[in-house]
């Protein structure tokens, strides 16, 4: 499908380096705006805002997934056993490694800064 959009052109100039991803980047933007953050850390954003506030070593030990996303990943990885992934499905579980490891890499130093206080 071609769509046809006028964008301002400092957009313009930004999205030229990155022409050949853009279904890519327009499908992560609709989904994070679709993301209900009233349902957990379904996006980075979310994820982001909650570092961006300095938690505790204790509370970022504590965070863990809402029961919505953890039925959102079991569906995911059911759907792969018996169907397998489509592309918007590869694209997703892909979305939620790197959070995955985003929020691995921090439980990691936090439970570093709570071993090394007296």
């Amino acid at each position: 499908m071609q769509i046809i959009l006028e964008i301002p052109d400092d957009i313009a100039l930004s999205l030229e380096s990155c022409k050949d991803n853009l279904p890519q980047i327009l499908a992560l933007g609709l989904r994070e705006i679709a993301a209900n953050p009233s349902t957990g850390f379904t996006g980075l954003t979310e994820i982001l805002e909650f570092f961006a506030k300095l938690p505790t070593p204790q509370e970022i030990l504590a965070l863990h997934l809402t029961p919505a996303i953890q039925t959102e990943i079991e569906n995911l990885l059911e759907k792969n056993r018996t169907e397998g992934f489509n592309e918007s499905d590869r694209r997703l579980w892909q979305h939620y490694e790197f959070i995955e490891h985003l929020v691995r890499l921090a439980k990691a130093q936090a439970l570093l800064k709570l071993q090394q206080s007296p």
